[in-house]
C-alpha cells in the first residue's frame, strides 16, 4: 500500500482523492499523536490555506478534526505556506497545517503539516499519524473540546518578519509582481511596497477558481510582456502558495532558481553570511551553477530532487542557503521552508545595494542548454541498471567531458525514466538525450 504522505504532505484531487473526511481524520490523528507525546497541556494548532475554493471546505474539516481531538485552533486565513510556517514558531503553536496544492491546478488541494517551530514534520511522526487514522478513541467532551479563534493580525506579523529579514530599501526599483491569483495576492504587494519598491501587481485577484490558471511561476509569458511594456526593472512570479520565486529581467529574459541562488550565494559569500561557503542544490541544477560556484570559491552540495532533501542537508550541515531550479529557495537563518517573498526581497535588495540591473547580476552564471526527455517504461528500477543503459550513459559522459553532463533518474511517482543532458549547445544536448532515451525505451 502506498504511503499516504508524499514529499509535500497529503495531496490529491479535492473532494475525490482528498475528501473532507480524510482531511478531518489526518488532523484528528495529528492532534492525538501530539497529545500522547506530551499531555501536560492542551495542544495548539495553527491553520492556514491558499485561496482555492476547496480550501474553505478542507479548512472546516481540518478545524473539526483538530478540535474533536481536544486541540485549540488558531485560524490565520489565506496566507502563503512560509507565512504559516513562520507563524507556527512566532505564536508558539505545537502544529501547523497548510491547506494548499502549491503550483498544482485549482481542482487539486493538499494538507501539509509543520512541527513546532515551523519545521517539516519528521517522517516518523507522519507515519505514526497515518497509522492512527482510523483508530477508535474516546473523544473529549464538554470543556475538553478544542476552541477556535482567528488571528486578525497574522498577515501583518508575517510582513513585519519579511521586512526585518530583508531590511535593504528597494526605493527606486520598479517591479511587476505576478501573484498567480494565489496566497500572496495581498501579502506580497504590501511587503514590496513597504520595502520601498514601486509595485505593479498582476494576477492578484483570487476568486477561488483562478489560482495558477495560466499565471504565476509556471507561466511567465504574461509577466515577461508586462515588464517590457511598463519599463520595469524586473518581474517577480510566485506560485499558488508563494513558496517559490522566479524572476525576469528588464528585457523579459527569465532568471530561474539556479541563477537566483547564484546571485544570493555570491552576495552572502561577500557579506560573510554563507556558512562554510556552501550552497545546497539538487542534482537537477544546471551545470552552469556548479561552474559559477567553483569560480567564486563556493562549495556546491547536491541532493536528490525535492525540497525535503534540500532542507535535510541544510539542517544537518547548518548551511545558510539552498534550493531548487524551480525557484524554491531556502534561507534557514530567516525561514524554515522555502519562502518566495523573502527570496524576492533579498534578490531585489542585491540589485538596490549594488545599483546593478538584474541582467548583469544574472551573468554570474551561464546556463548550459538543458534537454529533458521522459521515457515511459515497464520497470524503472530495472531500466536504470540495465547494461545497455549503463553503457550508453558512460559513452555520453565520455563524449561530453567537462563541458556537459548526463543524468538518468527514475521518477519518484510514475514508471518513467528521466534523461537529462546538458551541453555547450542545445543541438548537442538534444542529440545525446535522444540517443540515450531511445536505448532506455528498448529495455523490456
Amino acid at each position: 500500500m502506498a504511503r499516504l504522505f508524499g514529499t509535500d504532505g497529503v495531496r490529491g484531487l479535492a473532494n475525490a482523492d482528498l475528501p473532507p473526511e480524510l482531511a478531518m481524520s489526518v488532523a484528528a490523528a495529528a492532534a492525538r499523536v501530539l497529545h500522547d507525546r506530551d499531555d501536560s497541556q492542551r495542544r495548539v494548532a495553527l491553520v492556514g490555506r491558499d485561496p482555492r475554493a476547496s480550501g474553505e471546505m478542507l479548512e472546516a474539516a481540518v478545524t473539526a478534526g483538530l478540535t474533536s481531538a481536544g486541540a485549540d485552533v488558531l485560524r490565520v486565513g489565506v496566507l502563503p505556506t512560509p507565512a504559516v510556517a513562520h507563524l507556527v514558531g512566532e505564536l508558539g503553536a505545537d502544529l501547523g497545517v497548510m491547506i494548499s496544492a502549491s503550483h498544482n491546478p485549482m481542482p487539486d488541494n493538499g494538507v501539509k503539516l509543520f512541527a513546532a517551530g515551523g519545521h517539516k514534520l519528521p517522517d516518523a511522526v507522519e507515519d505514526e499519524i497515518e497509522a492512527r487514522l482510523n483508530e477508535q478513541v474516546d473523544r473529549p467532551t464538554g470543556a475538553g473540546v478544542g476552541r477556535v479563534r482567528d488571528v486578525p493580525d497574522a498577515a501583518r506579523r508575517y510582513v513585519d518578519h519579511l521586512l526585518a529579514a530583508a531590511p535593504q530599501s528597494l526605493r527606486g526599483l520598479k517591479v511587476v509582481l505576478d501573484c498567480a491569483n494565489g496566497a500572496a495576492a495581498a501579502a506580497a504587494p504590501e511587503a514590496y511596497r513597504q520595502a520601498g519598491a514601486e509595485v505593479i501587481a498582476i494576477n492578484a485577484e483570487p476568486d477561488g477558481i483562478n489560482i495558477n490558471d495560466g499565471v504565476g511561476s509556471t507561466h511567465l509569458d504574461v509577466l515577461q510582456a508586462v515588464v517590457v511594456e511598463r519599463g520595469a526593472d524586473l518581474g517577480i512570479a510566485h506560485d499558488g502558495d508563494a513558496d517559490r520565486c522566479l524572476a525576469v529581467d528588464a528585457s523579459g529574459a527569465v532568471v530561474d532558481g539556479d541563477q537566483i541562488m547564484a546571485i544570493l550565494a555570491v552576495a552572502m559569500h561577500d557579506s560573510g553570511e554563507l556558512t562554510e561557503n556552501t550552497l545546497v542544490a539538487t542534482v537537477m541544477s544546471n551545470l552552469g551553477l556548479h561552474l559559477a560556484m567553483r569560480e567564486h570559491g563556493v562549495e556546491l552540495r547536491t541532493t536528490a530532487v525535492g525540497d525535503r532533501y534540500v532542507l535535510e542537508e541544510l539542517r544537518s550541515g547548518g548551511f545558510a542557503l539552498g534550493g531548487e531550479q524551480s525557484g524554491h529557495v531556502v534561507l534557514p537563518g530567516h525561514a524554515t521552508t522555502g519562502d518566495g517573498l523573502l527570496t524576492a526581497l533579498r534578490l531585489m535588495g542585491r540589485m538596490a545595494e549594488t545599483g546593478t540591473p538584474l541582467a548583469s547580476l544574472a551573468k554570474v552564471m551561464r546556463r548550459l542548454p538543458q534537454v529533458l526527455i521522459n521515457v515511459r517504461v515497464a520497470d524503472k528500477a530495472a531500466v536504470v541498471v540495465a547494461p545497455e543503459v549503463v553503457a550508453a550513459v558512460a559513452a555520453a559522459e565520455s563524449e561530453l567531458g567537462e563541458s556537459g553532463r548526463i543524468l538518468l533518474r527514475p521518477s519518484g511517482t510514475e514508471q518513467l525514466v528521466r534523461v537529462m543532458v546538458e551541453a555547450e549547445s542545445e543541438e548537442h544536448a538534444q542529440a545525446i538525450a535522444d540517443r540515450v532515451a531511445e536505448i532506455v525505451g528498448t529495455i523490456r
